[in-house]
């Protein structure tokens, strides 16, 4: 079984990172994780921060940049890339005014445009859903679908976010098979079985996470990335919970 590296996203740290940046990417390592997907930088810059991660024996699996800055500032996202280590850069969120066919056409075309630019500097841009893209457009296709479909698969991969596809409706196995080789990045999340379908820590839900993490390999994911949007706990005990649930499925994260 390939040994795929498992990161945490840190927008999950939010609180904690803003209080103590440095802190906060320490205690990630002692969990066990093997790097970060940014949500920014804590005020540092680049440089400063690969030097944390070379410090803490930590990897940039990727950066979440919201949409704003790939269309405005795309040569210094790359570059930030590049000094991070990170291959990958990430288009996060789409804002509830972004969301008419017309802007997913628009996005469309920019996704294009900027992964070709990413991809000539080795930097590969990935979409990561929520469940509105789930929505139906005038001709019948999901605006994911159409996402994926209308870009060019060398230039524009996929984040798939196992919650929100469960959340809605779907089967998160199913698009992993649909765009088989063009997921490098997975976002691991689980919901709670009852009516709130809450956030809820890996292996505690419902989401069908065993048959997501088999097909690791043949989907050719690169980087397994936990994330969880709210916790009723502390976040460091919910992502805690989560790679202590990973080591019981990924023998690597436990050196066996």
């Amino acid at each position: 079984m390939k040994a795929i590296p498992v990161a945490v996203q840190m927008f999950t740290l939010r609180d904690e990172s803003e209080k103590d940046f440095a802190g906060t990417l320490k205690k990630v390592a002692e969990l066990g994780y093997d790097g970060v997907e940014f949500a920014g930088y804590g005020g540092l810059s680049a440089a400063e921060v690969r030097t944390l991660l070379d410090e803490l024996g930590l990897k940039a699996a990727s950066s979440h940049v919201p949409l704003d800055e790939l269309k405005t500032n795309l040569a210094q996202v790359i570059e930030d890339q590049k000094t991070l280590g990170s291959k990958f850069v990430v288009c996060p969120y789409l804002l509830p005014d972004q969301r008419s066919e017309e802007d997913y056409r628009a996005l469309i075309a920019l996704l294009n445009e900027a992964g070709e630019t990413c991809r000539q500097e080795g930097i590969t841009l990935c979409y990561h859903n929520h469940d509105f893209e789930l929505d139906r457009l005038s001709d019948g296709r999901t605006a994911l679908e159409a996402i994926f479909d209308d870009t060019d698969s060398k230039n524009v991969k996929a984040e798939f976010d196992v919650y929100w596809l469960t959340k809605a409706g779907e089967r998160p196995i199913d698009w992993l098979r649909r765009y088989n080789g063009r997921t490098p990045l997975v976002h691991l999340k689980d919901m709670t079985t009852d009516e709130e379908q809450f956030f809820a820590e890996l292996g505690t839900g419902g989401v069908d996470l065993d048959e997501v993490l088999a097909a690791g390999e043949e989907s050719n994911v690169e980087w397994w990335i936990v994330e969880q949007d709210m916790t009723r706990k502390s976040p460091f005990e919910s992502i805690e919970i989560s790679i202590n649930y990973l080591k019981t499925k990924l023998p690597h994260l436990t050196g066996n």
